[in-house]
């Protein structure tokens, strides 16, 4: 190649480069960052059944739209990913799983209850059927010949249908089995009326149950494992805790259930225990992470949710211990698998999953690997450009080894400090997961670096972790929180002078108390948070003792010593307050009291509420109200 050749390759290498480098810029400057429009165009989907010869999935579509309540479509896809198309069903009805000549069955809503349908593909409903109030879930046996629906034995009372009054009382949930026609059917184990979960046994001849110690009466949780069939029941098993899942094993010989021996009511350990007879066992005395949730399919394999940190993923019970068997690569599953429901189908597994770069899908197992088969999502955020985020870890004032994920914005330069919030989670007991976290994003669209630290009380990190959090939400807890801020100064993301924090139900506690104990931060907003333990625990709509199971009566001192309300003359941070007004988890009188006592106080206090709404509001203008609200105060008290 002569000189002047290798000056023209040269200057057209040059030109390239530049070209190149000018459209990338372009399509940089194109995109945007993440945002309430965003918010509400986002699809993610989840996998909810899988055909009867394994050869098709049925998914659930889940987005904002524009207005009302969350958009709910049901779509099949083929097991290879091909031939994704939405099916044309009733209104009102829910899909739940497939019965055995390819038909659908679920839930649909007849004079605002709940009753069991079947609905052929083309959306024909083939058959419904009701009980007088209506059923909760339903399940099919293996054989594909008869549904078991968790319903209230009792009689609608029709002044509660018309409107005129409720009677305050726990809910009843009992067990009732008919043939797949509607026909021939009866209450098993009528004597039963606090079911929690069921499984059919792999041969469809029997049903394990597990029941809890209903809320109202009671103070301490207890649960109970039985066997039911047409004659009648046996009690397999009593639990002085909570349970979660329940899986048949061993040919029917052993059932598997999630439990804790910890004092918080979060299932964390896997246990057995024998149809035979004997005490239950727990299997994973030395785990360090949390098998949160188990299933076991029609062939009788057991499945395990199994937190570890901020990853979960899929771990199958063979040869006398856990095994995983399915994890997402940079990112984590969502919940449990779903199978085809029938002893007589191939086996095969559907799983949700989700990374930060992309919303929940739906992935087929294969070979002991997933395979994405939707892509739900992708079109929106090709538009969106994100930031990085990542696991982090650090170790508290008090020596104990934390983990978070921050969320950093699409713009992150290094060279300077930036607004900064840390978002501690709800549950508690719980925890963030590696997934596309649209609040983490839109905060992160604002332009601030967001962390959210896995403080003790989550999941993921082993019982001691888990339990740490007793009787200790306001100390332990909140000093973990706090140090999450401190790592994110000293790592140099966060400007010292713009810190915010943000949090809802728990997270909401964590944000009401944290601006009562240090004067750090510029902004705060608490969402459904619990700002007074002495009414919260026993008005909440679940049991909440494993905050403090100690009787007010007694001492009411532990139950006001984390109350945000009696030390609101301390705040001095900007607070936001936003709450559901028929929220029953956590009731609206605890922000309202809040803020009552603040304003009184001569306090920067603001107070939003959303009528109609639950813990979380449902309907998409509310939500996006909610975020317009967080946006505009960050911008008032942290420019």
């Amino acid at each position: 190649m002569t000189m002047i050749q290798k000056n023209a390759s040269s200057a057209l290498l040059s030109l390239v480069v530049l070209l190149g480098g000018m459209a990338a810029r372009s399509s940089a400057a194109e995109k945007h960052p993440f945002g309430r429009d965003d918010y509400s165009a986002l699809h993610q989907a989840r996998a909810v059944s899988v055909s009867p010869d394994a050869k098709a999935v049925l998914y659930e579509v889940i987005y904002g739209g524009a207005k009302g309540p969350e958009k709910h479509e049901w779509w099949m896809i083929q097991a290879s990913g091909e031939g994704p198309h939405k099916l044309d069903l009733p209104e009102k009805f829910r899909p739940t799983g497939f019965t055995a000549d390819g038909a659908l069955f679920g839930g649909y809503e007849v004079e605002m209850a709940q009753q069991l349908a079947v609905v052929t593909l083309n959306g024909q409903p083939a058959r419904i059927i009701t009980l007088s109030s209506g059923i909760r879930s339903s399940a099919i046996s293996p054989d594909g010949t008869r549904f078991a629906l968790l319903a209230d034995p009792r009689s609608k009372d029709p002044l509660e249908g018309e409107g005129v009054h409720r009677v305050v009382q726990n809910d009843r949930n009992s067990l009732y089995v008919m043939n797949v026609n509607g026909g021939e059917g009866g209450w098993w184990c009528p004597e039963l009326q606090d079911i929690g979960e069921i499984q059919w046994s792999p041969d469809g001849s029997q049903i394990a149950v597990s029941t809890v110690t209903p809320k109202i009466g009671h103070h301490d949780l207890q649960s109970s494992i039985y066997v039911c069939n047409a004659k009648g029941g046996r009690r397999v098993a009593e639990i002085p805790n909570s349970v979660s899942g329940i899986a048949w094993a061993r040919g029917g010989q052993e059932l598997f259930f999630s439990s804790t021996i910890t004092p918080v009511l979060t299932p964390d350990h896997l246990w057995s225990v024998r149809l035979a007879g004997g005490p239950p066992v727990d299997r994973t005395p030395q785990l360090q992470g949390s098998a949160v949730n188990v299933v076991s399919d029609a062939h009788g394999s057991v499945w395990v949710e199994l937190h570890k940190g901020v990853v979960t993923e899929i771990d199958a019970w063979r040869n006398g211990r856990l095994e995983t068997a399915y994890r997402w690569p940079e990112g984590t599953v969502v919940g449990l698998p779903v199978f085809p429901a029938f002893a007589s189908s191939p086996e095969a597994a559907a799983l949700s999953v989700s990374d930060p770069g992309h919303s929940q899908n739906v992935a087929m197992a294969k070979d002991g690997e997933l395979k994405k088969i939707t892509h739900e999502g992708d079109g929106t955020l090709a538009g969106v450009q994100l930031g990085e985020v990542r696991a982090v870890h650090w170790v508290s004032k008090d020596g104990v080894k934390l983990e978070g994920i921050v969320t950093f914005p699409a713009n992150y330069d290094s060279a300077r400090k930036w607004p900064f919030l840390v978002l501690p989670h709800g549950g508690p007991e719980s925890n963030d997961e590696l997934g596309f976290s649209m609040t983490s994003r839109i905060i992160a669209g604002m332009g601030y670096v967001v962390l959210e630290p896995e403080y003790r009380g989550s999941t993921g990190y082993g019982s001691e972790f888990l339990a740490a959090i007793y009787q200790h939400f306001g100390d332990r807890a909140y000093q973990d929180v706090d140090s999450a801020t401190d790592f994110a100064i000293a790592q140099g993301w966060a400007d010292p002078n713009r810190l915010a924090i943000f949090g809802w139900s728990a997270g909401g506690f964590m944000t009401s108390w944290t601006v009562t104990q240090t004067h750090r931060y510029r902004a705060a907003i608490e969402g459904a948070g619990i700002t007074d333990w002495l009414s919260f625990i026993p008005t909440s709509d679940v049991w909440q003792t494993d905050y403090d199971a100690r009787l007010q009566e007694q001492d009411p001192t532990p139950m006001l010593q984390f109350s945000a309300v009696m030390h609101a003359d301390q705040v001095t941070t900007p607070l936001l307050i936003l709450h559901g007004e028929a929220d029953i988890r956590v009731p609206m009188l605890q922000g309202l009291e809040y803020f009552a006592l603040l304003a009184e106080r001569g306090k920067t206090v603001r107070m939003v509420t959303y009528p109609g709404s639950p813990h979380f509001p449902r309907n998409i203008e509310q939500r996006l109200d909610l975020f317009k609200e967080i946006e505009e105060w960050l911008r008032k008290y942290n420019p």
